[in-house]
Formats: structure tokens, sequence, C-alpha cells
């Protein structure tokens, strides 16, 4: 019984798939036997059972078995609880949706159900098929569906949603301009798994929308390395168009104006213009946008991925100077070692780039020679590649290499190697009369593929020299008794009717036996039978009197219609044996004895680079279905501005601070140090000198030294944050500007009060940080300035909670771990230190202060930033020199540095009167963080959305500590805002990474064990975060 079993199972998998389980055939019980045992599992309700079937169900799915009859109990279990079986539900519904619309519709709702799911995946899978669904009627519950997912905090689901977007615009064209709103939504995207696909949905939905780009050129440029391989194919292949479009050709040469070559030959003075204009040279015409697109992908020549190796050369080869093609030259021979079907891809790109930069490879002939177990195709484009880079230095090689080939079995490429001989021949005239000599003695084997191949290739090369051929003519028309290639009897043909006149003796012989088999010719051949005869009778008539009307006579009767056109044509103009001379006759000569221009030898793929490197239209040298021609560089670059983004990146808050603050300073100085008909430049230049006096006058008058260091550190920051901002003004407009970004408003400039009264004190939260003012006697002011929401917010994550009290209690002391950035051993009496306000905070940046200590007993000048090297998009641009630190004193400064949510370190060396110093500032993970306000059902919410792998959980002992204590441990560990929770033993706390956003959200319930979880989408970042945390407790 087990073997008839097996029989009957292994019979009905072998019948196609419209027999299999129909009745009338052996096995159908069985088919419908295992249907109804997957129905009652799908209709249980045990998670267990269902799951079960539907792995089953799967597996079928994937054997390419129909299981369409299931779809309503698939259905039905869409709201299972357990989400392993809704993956499974979800990947069966995308299968089958497009084929049972009218089933899939009875579940809209489910669908739609299911994009409110807590799992990310869920969410996704709900929308992947709501979007196969290929029906009219729910074209608005797909774009609100999408609508919504652009939104999810999960970067899948929004993957996913620009997946969808191409699928709704074939299904309705007309919401178009709806779906071009969102997708520039999606462009806007931080994360790098959106990237890849937001820009493919931008190609297949408005490609001609260059506008959308401008604004995130830099960013994905910045990014690209971190994309999907996949992603970075289409990136890469969207900024290559984008890069022909607004940039001009980096190729382009300096014009040279006639009129300047005229007047040289009549002025000394002209003709030095002309020879520096000569010296000049070609115009450095990259762009740094380009320069910064090129610089983004040379590194991915390294992928392991072919196609992004094929994508970066196809971007250097058609945007990139000449000379810097060569970096991709190496990443295409590794290439060679592949599959041989990427090998096919790779030799035909490179056989085109060989064709126009014949020395790109030259350096790697060896790596092209043929091998035994290469095919067909792959041994033509080696040779087509081995003979576009043959130079005077390497053509020996070749030539040794291309006679092995010319006795190959392969008589396709024997064949070819034969002219590829001729192409050498042609091009270098150094082996011209060698070649020529090896073709002679190849028309002497049996092989008649290679023999008609020399006698075509010997005939081009005789039209290019310009020495006796009688010899060579001669020795060719003996072959006609043993050739059979018609296009080689035709070659030697046309050669003796072409120099006839060289041969006049041996024309009519050959005429003669070509007479007696013009039946049995091809048709090729009996064209050139016909103008030889014409050119014998114009040469020599007497002795071919009768001959020419006979081979006449037999082409007026041919079944090819162009023979008897050529026939006729002939004896209207020769006349032979007519009474009546033709009045064309004495134009024969011009007719069929004109000289004709020697044939050009070269590459087929010479004008294939018409065609973009890497698409299917290349390949096939045509135009495919949806090709879209690579544009022209423009002649004039387009304005660069469109692609800087100046609102709301945190360089360009910097700057704003910085003016706010520079202009208030200006006006202080003005109000007392300077005559009111002094100028701005006046006042800059007094502002260091009345820094200096102020430094005096604080060692005679002790009420006022906090306030003149103050003062003077105030200037110090105000000096290196011009030198940011500008020197930043194109790297910020890499950051991405967002609409739910809010600017930050500063308060207005507030005028310095004379020098001899005590100036208005600001009553800000931030303002906490900086030491107190020592006491006087005077009575205290009333704060005069307001406090703006951004600035009572920037410290709220540093508030303790102590859990008797009815409210919170704010510890108002920033967390200021110093750190030492260059010892005074180091640095020649000159100590640094550094550490993490948490004030001042600019969006994208860290706020860092800097104290610089004179430990010596002389002068420290010319403190300043140099050589800054940065990597992982880290952005810094130093900061304003220090003229003068003197003995004992010190200066502190502030500074932004954007460590772009990630551990790299900002390396710099510091300069001063003392030497150069190396320095890296690198900041503790807990100060890549911003606090950020949010209520607890808000939290809940976000926390539900974070689940799943974006979720790090841990656990630590408590130590006997109160949740006031971790509250605290928590604040000095990250930049958090705690939110406050109706439980007593729940510690909530929010906070956002500083460059890109990404919420992290920390929970702590206290107890005997402490568990905390850590919700984000930098899951790296948060597994971080939790160690330090539990280390900060356990200590």
């Amino acid at each position: 019984m087990a073997g008839m079993g097996a029989f009957v199972a292994q019979y009905d998998n072998n019948r196609g798939p419209d027999q299999q389980g129909t009745p009338g055939f052996i096995g159908s019980n069985l088919f419908f036997k295992g249907h109804q045992t997957l129905k009652e599992q799908l209709q249980s309700m045990k998670d267990k059972e269902m799951l079960e079937a539907m792995r089953k169900i799967v597996e079928m799915v994937a054997k390419g078995q129909d299981v369409s009859d299931l779809f309503p109990d698939v259905v039905k279990a869409v709201v299972s609880k357990s989400t392993e079986v809704k993956k499974l539900v979800y990947m069966y519904l995308v299968r089958y949706a497009e084929e049972q619309q009218d089933l899939a519709l009875l579940s809209i709702s489910t669908f739609q159900k299911g994009l409110k799911d807590p799992n990310q995946l869920i969410r996704a899978s709900a929308l992947r098929v709501l979007s196969s669904i290929r029906v009219q009627m729910i074209v608005p519950i797909m774009m609100l569906a999408i609508k919504d997912s652009v939104s999810d905090l999960s970067p899948y689901v929004r993957k996913t949603a620009a997946h969808a977007i191409p699928k709704l615009y074939s299904l309705d064209p007309d919401q178009g301009e709806q779906l071009i709103d969102v997708v520039e939504k999606l462009l806007q995207d931080k994360t790098t798994l959106v990237a890849g696909s937001a820009v493919m949905a931008f190609e297949q939905l408005c490609p001609s929308r260059i506008d959308l780009i401008h604004k995130n050129y830099r960013r994905l440029c910045a990014i690209v390395a971190d994309i999907d391989e996949w992603g970075q194919c289409a990136v890469i292949n969207m900024l290559t168009r984008y890069a022909r479009t607004q940039f001009v050709d980096p190729n382009r040469k300096t014009e040279e104006k006639d009129s300047d070559e005229e007047t040289s030959e009549e002025s000394e003075d002209s003709e030095e213009d002309f020879m520096n204009s000569l010296q000049t040279g070609p115009i450095d015409a990259v762009d740094p946008d380009l320069r910064l697109l090129l610089q983004a992908c040379r590194p991915l020549l390294q992928s392991r991925n072919s196609a992004v190796v094929m994508q970066v050369a196809q971007l250097f080869y058609h945007c990139a100077p000449e000379g810097e093609i060569v970096h991709v030259v190496k990443a295409l021979i590794r290439l060679l070692k592949s599959k041989r079907e990427t090998q096919v891809i790779v030799l035909t790109n490179i056989t085109t780039m060989s064709a126009k930069y014949r020395k790109l490879f030259e350096q790697h002939m060896k790596s092209f020679f043929v091998n035994a177990s290469d095919p067909t195709n792959v041994r033509l484009l080696k040779l087509e590649i081995l003979t576009n880079i043959a130079t005077e230095t390497n053509i020996s090689v070749l030539l040794r290499e291309f006679q092995t080939y010319v006795y190959s079995s392969d008589k396709e490429f024997a064949a070819a190697t034969v002219h590829a001989i001729g192409r050498c021949a042609a091009e270098i005239s150094e082996v011209t009369d060698v070649c020529m000599h090896g073709l002679m003695n190849l028309i002497s084997t049996k092989d008649d593929t290679v023999v008609g191949e020399s006698v075509i290739v010997i005939k081009k090369l005789l039209q290019m020299q310009a020495s006796d051929k009688s010899g060579i003519i001669k020795r060719m028309t003996r072959l006609l008794a043993t050739v059979t290639v018609p296009l080689a009897r035709a070659s030697i043909l046309w050669l003796v009717g072409e120099y006839v006149e060289k041969v006049p003796k041996l024309a009519p012989d050959v005429l003669r036996k070509m007479a007696k088999s013009f039946a049995d010719e091809e048709d090729i051949v009996k064209l050139q039978i016909l103008n030889l005869a014409a050119k014998a009778w114009i040469v020599n008539n007497k002795k071919i009197t009768l001959l020419v009307p006979y081979i006449l006579a037999q082409a007026k009767y041919d079944l090819n219609y162009d023979i008897r056109d050529r026939e006729r044509f002939i004896r209207k103009v020769l006349c032979p044996n007519s009474e009546n001379p033709s009045p064309l006759e004495k134009y024969a000569k011009k007719f069929f004895m004109t000289s004709k221009p020697p044939p050009n030898l070269r590459s087929t793929f010479k004008n294939r680079d018409e065609y973009q490197l890497g698409s299917l239209s290349h390949m096939l040298n045509s135009n495919a279905i949806g090709y879209q021609p690579l544009p022209s560089f423009p002649e004039v670059a387009p304005d660069s501005s469109v692609r800087t983004v100046v609102d709301t990146s945190w360089a360009a808050q910097a700057r704003e601070s910085r003016s706010s603050s520079a202009s208030a300073t200006n006006h202080k100085t003005k109000g007392f140090y300077s005559s009111e008909g002094d100028t701005d430049e006046e006042d800059s230049d007094e502002e260091d000198s009345d820094s200096e006096d102020e430094e005096s006058d604080s060692e005679e008058e002790s009420d006022e030294e906090s306030d003149e260091e103050s003062d003077e550190e105030s200037s110090e920051e105000e000096d290196s944050e011009d030198e940011e901002s500008d020197e930043e003004d194109d790297d910020s407009s890499e950051e991405e500007s967002s609409s739910e970004e809010e600017v930050i408003k500063k308060p207005p400039p507030k005028s310095k009060p004379p020098k001899k009264s005590k100036p208005a004190a600001t009553a800000t939260l931030l303002d906490f940080d900086e030491p107190a003012a020592p006491p006087t006697d005077s009575a205290p002011t009333v704060p005069q300035s307001s406090v703006t929401l951004d600035e009572l917010l920037g410290d709220f994550g540093t508030m303790s909670v102590d859990p008797g009290s009815t409210g919170p209690n704010y510890s108002l002391d920033n967390v200021r771990t110093t750190h030492e950035l260059l010892h005074r051993m180091s640095g020649g009496g000159l100590a640094v230190d550094y550490s993490f306000p948490r004030s001042g905070t600019v969006s994208g940046a860290v706020p860092i202060s800097l104290t610089f200590n004179n430990t010596t007993d002389q002068p420290i000048t010319d403190i300043k930033v140099d050589d800054i090297d940065l990597k992982g998009g880290v952005e810094f641009s130093g900061f304003d020199s220090i003229p003068l630190i003197s003995p004992g004193q010190s200066s502190q400064i502030a500074i932004n540095i954007n460590f772009n949510d990630t551990l790299q370190p900002a390396k710099f060396t510091l300069c001063s009167s003392k030497g150069r110093f190396p320095c890296k500032i690198q900041p503790p993970v807990g100060e890549l963080l911003s606090p950020f306000v949010v209520i607890e059902s808000d939290f809940d919410s976000m926390k539900g959305k974070l689940s799943g792998m974006h979720e790090v959980t841990g656990e630590c002992g408590n130590c006997g500590k109160d949740p006031g204590t971790i509250s605290q441990l928590v604040s000095e560990t990250a930049a958090t805002s705690i939110c406050f929770s109706a439980e007593s033993n729940c510690l909530k706390f929010a906070s956002k990474t500083a460059a890109q956003e990404k919420t992290l959200l920390i929970t702590l319930n206290v107890g005997e064990v402490i568990k905390i979880s850590v919700n984000s989408e930098a899951v790296v970042l948060g597994s971080m975060i939790l160690k330090d945390i539990i280390k900060a407790i356990e200590a």
C-alpha cells in the first residue's frame, strides 16, 4: 500500500496544474482530501493549527501549485491574533489578490485594519496586498493608505508605500499630481532604507521633474554608500542623468578665438596674450557638486554587487573627467571572474570603453586573452577588446596570440581573428607588411572560412596602400578555382575590376572563366562579374567583343531583379554591338572607374556609446522599449543655488544665531567705546583692544571681573561662529529640510549698559549653567528678557523626580563632565578641556564648550584649528582663531559639531604659538540625543509602533536606589526628557537623535530588579544607550 501511495503521489505531481486534482484522474481524491484538511485547520480557533496550515499553503505556492481555491478560507484567517499567521496570510494574499479580485474586495476593511496594526511587518503587508488589487474603485482607498503610510514611524512601511506608488499610477494615471507630492515627501526621508525605493518611484512616476531632486541632491550623495544595493543602482542611475543636465562637460576644452590668432601676428602684446591663453590649457570645469557625486560613488567600486559596480562605471564614463575614468578599470577587471552572464555584460561595456579610450585597459591586456573554456560570444568580445587596445608596444604580443586563434576549431572566432589582424594592419603602419604577409599565407590553408575572410581583409588593405598591387592580385586570382565563399569570390573579382588598368591581360582571362559559371554563381558574385565586364570593356573592348554580350545575355533573364537592372544599365551605357552610340557612353568611365575612398576598418562598438552603458539598449545596440536617451551636457551650467538648503539645518541656525549676536555686540561696542562717526569696520577693529582693556581693568575692579570675562568669551564665540558658518555654507545644504521642524526664534539683542552700572541679568534656564556673578551690595535687578519655549525645553530633560513630592523637582545644573582634549605637557603649556553643556543646542549639532588654559608664564597667541579630518558625515568647520591668552588666564568658547548620529570622532590639528597638536573630540553616546516633551498617551502610542526589532531590553539590580535617584542617573547618562507616568515605579524618558531626529524612548520599571527597554529606529544607538544606563545604575 505504501508503494501504491507513492506511485499515486508521483503520478499526480508529474501532471499539469490543470489536471492535478481533477475528477477522473488518479490521485484526485487525495488532492481534495489534502485541501479539505487545510480548510479545517484554517477554520480552527487554535493558532498552532492555523500556523501549520499556512506553512503548508505557502510551501505549495512556492512550488508552483495552484491553491487559489483556498482564498476564502485564508482571508478569514487574517483576523488571527498571531503575528506569524498574519505574515503568512499576507504572503498568500499578495500572490492571489490580483487573480481573486472579487473576494479580495470583500476583505478591504480587514486590510485597512491591518494598516493600523502595531507590528510594522503587518502594516507593510496590508499595504502591499491593498496595492495588489487591480480594481479602479479602490483607488481612493489606496491613495489614502499610501498618504498615511509615508508618514509612518517605521521606515519599512514607508519603503513599502514607495513601492505601491507605481502600482497605483499604472492603475489610475490621473492620480499623478497627488502622487508627485507623495514622492516629494519620500525623497526628503532621512532613512537610507527608504531612499532607494523613493528614487525608483520618482523614476517611474515623474523622471522629468528634476526640481524635486535639487534640494535632495547633496543628501543623496552623502548617503548613497549606506543605501541597499538595489537602491544604489536606482540612485546612481538617476544621479547620472541629473549630472548630465545640471553640469557642464568636465572634458570641455578652452575655446580659442580667431580674432586673437589674427592680432597675435601684428603686435608683441597680442602675441604674449595669445601664448598665455594657449598655456592655460583645458578649463577645470568640474563643478563642486559633480565632484561630490564622484567622490561619494567611488568607494562603491568595491561593492560585492556587480550591478552597483557597473552603475558606478557608467557614471564615471559619462560624467567624470577623462583622467578619472581609470579608477573603474580594476573594478571591472575583477568582475571578469564572476559568472558567465555577468562576464558578457561587463565585456560588452569594456569593449565600448576601450574603443574610445585605447590606453585605459592596456596594462590589463593579459586579462582578455581567450581561454579554452570561453564560449564564442565571450571570445569575440575579448578579441574586440584586444584589437582596440593594440599599440606599437604590444602589437608583437597580440599578433602571436592571434596566430594561435586563427587555427581555432571555432570557425566564427577564427574568421573574426583574421578581421582583427586586418584592423591592426590598418591602424598600425609599422606592422602592415607583416600582417599582409601573414594573410597571404592564410590563403593557402584548407579552411574555406579563414581563406574567405583573408581575401576580404586583403582586398580592404590593398585599397589603403599605394604600392604596386599586381603581384598580389595575380596570386589571388588563382584562388577562384578553389575558394567557395561567395563574399571572397566577389572580393577577388572586385579587385581585378578595380585595378583592371594594372592587369589588362589578366582581366579578360578571369572574365572568360567566370562567364562559364555565371549561372551557378551567387547573386553577389554575378554583380561583380557584370562590373568586371563593364570595366574591362572600357579599358580594352577588342579582346572581349563577344564575351561581354554573352554575359549580358545571361544576366538579362536572371531571376534576381537587381541583376537584370544592372544588365540594362550597362547595355544602355556601353551599347556593345550597337550601331547607334549612346549619349552616356562618354561618361562610362566616370560611372564605373571612379576612384573609391579606402574602407574604414574600425570597431563595431565605435558608436555604441550613444546608448547609456549598462542599459539593455547598449547591450542590443538598438533602442529597447522604455529606453530614455542620456541627455547631453548643457553649454552653460544652470544655477547651482537650487541645490542649497538654507531653512532649518543646524548650520543655517548657527548663522542666524551668529548674526543676531554680532549685531548686538556691534551695538554695544559702538555705544560705549566708539564715537558716533566711527564706521562698522573701525568698531570691529577696536573690539579686540576693548577686550584687552577689560582684562586689565578686571585686575583693579573685582566687581566687574565676571562680566568682562563673559563679554570676552562672547566675542570669541561670535568670531568662531562667523568662520564656522561661512565655511559650512556648502555642507549645510546637505541637510534635509523638513516641514515639521520649527525655526528657533532668537530673543532681540540687548544693548550693553554703561561700564560702571550693573548689567541686567537674563532669566532663562540656559543661563544656570554659567557661574554666578560675585555678590555685591547693590539690590538685585529684575529680569528683563522673555523666555522662549525652545529655551525652556532645552534643559527640560535634566529634571529629577522625588516620588514623595506632589510635583517634579527640577535639577537646573546641566551635566558638565569635563574631558581632556589636550594635556598641558603635550600642548607646551596650553591645556584644553571640553564638555557637553546641553544648552544652546542647534538643530542637528551637539553643543560643546572648549576651555583653553595658559599654564605658562608667557602669553600664547594665534590659537586656531587646521587639518580637519572628518568621516561618516561628521560636520565641523572649526572656530575663529584666539589672538591671545595671557599667562595664567583661560578662555572659553562654544562650538557645534554635527556627529551625524555616529561615534565617529572629529579629528583636527590645534595650532598655536607653541606648535601643532593633533586632537579629536568623540562624544559619549548619550550626548547624541536631544530631549523632547511628550505626554504619556503619545509616548505609549509611539512605543507600540517601535516594537519588535526596534526594541532592546535589559535588566539590572536595584542596589537600593529610589526612582528619583535613578531618574537623575538616566538624565546624566543621556540627554532625555522625562515623561510623567501614572505609575509611580515606571519611569519614561523621551528623546530624539540630534542629526536625523529618530525617536528614542526609554522605559524603566523600578523594583527589586529594574527592567529597562529602549525603543528606537536607531537600534544600534539604542543598545549602546541601554548598556550605559545599566552601567550607571549598577555603579
